[in-house]
């Protein structure tokens, strides 16, 4: 899996976020519409797609969607 597929997959996880909206460089915070509720959904998207446990420091420490494929990555290898 490379980052672009990473963010399609992403990106089909947000009903409302138009489809090219994410580059690997985006803030996921600044998702319009930004709650905790998809904080959520990364956490879940992590475990259901990669059988990854993502916890709220991950999400703490990661600023852009390169960060959040990078955590994934790394605990894939684990």
């Amino acid at each position: 899996m490379d980052i672009q597929e990473f963010i399609q997959r992403l990106e089909n996880e947000f009903e409302d976020l138009p489809k090219g909206t994410l580059k690997p460089d985006t803030n996921y915070r600044d998702i319009p519409n930004w709650s905790s509720m998809h904080a959520l959904i990364i956490i879940a998207f992590a475990d259901a797609q990669f059988n990854v446990e993502l916890t709220a420091s991950d999400l703490r420490n990661a600023n852009t969607i390169q960060d959040l494929y990078d955590v994934i990555k790394s605990k894939m290898q684990s």
